[in-house]
């Protein structure tokens, strides 16, 4: 019994610091990360991101799961997805996906809460009809993903589209609950 409680204290603990570990990397403010590129020319060659086109990102990798497969992403051309794409550069995210809201359709969406520390502009509209695949920003901070058809009224920036394949649906409806977290993840990471 003793050894059982020792085994889960250390677990814990053990989450803990790497929380602390992968954490620590997504609180760079822009200054440093200007004071880290000032000896770049500006944007990096396609050759070396391979998913810039003249300085922009033009798509995201995103794994659901810590040994998800990697589905790609492709950004919209707005200053929403600039700037989740420029803070996603500075680290790869890994996001808790919530389903605590009373009032959210879980068969059809997800949402994952992004670090307030991010400063993310938004122009949102009203979006009544969703496809699987699209990818929106609310504010404050949330990342919402509709992997099936939706009717749904909501504020929401578009900020992305995932090609809706059944190997992605599956992906997404299959991601495994994280030991020790409760919830599932999501990675979001540059090619």
């Amino acid at each position: 019994m003793k050894y059982k409680t020792v085994k889960k204290v250390i677990g814990v603990a053990a989450v803990i610091m790497l929380s602390a570990v992968i954490l620590g990397g997504c609180g760079q403010d822009e200054a440093s990360r200007d004071a880290g590129s000032a000896g770049q020319n500006g944007a990096e060659s396609d050759m070396e991101t391979g998913s810039q086109t003249a300085g922009r990102v033009s798509e995201l990798e995103v794994r659901f799961g810590d040994d998800g497969e990697p589905f790609m992403m492709q950004l919209e051309e707005n200053e929403t997805a600039e700037a989740i794409a420029r803070y996603v550069g500075t680290s790869d995210w890994r996001l808790p996906i919530y389903e605590r809201d009373p009032d959210a359709d879980y068969d059809v969406m997800q949402y994952y809460d992004v670090s307030s520390r991010y400063d993310i502009p938004s122009d949102p509209e009203t979006v009544t009809s969703e496809k699987a695949g699209e990818v929106y920003y609310s504010d404050p901070n949330r990342i919402v993903l509709f992997y099936h058809d939706a009717e749904i009224t909501g504020e929401y920036t578009k900020i992305g589209t995932f090609d809706a394949t059944e190997a992605f649906v599956k992906a997404v409806e299959e991601n495994p609950v994280l030991e020790g977290w409760g919830n599932k993840i999501v990675q979001i990471a540059r090619p």
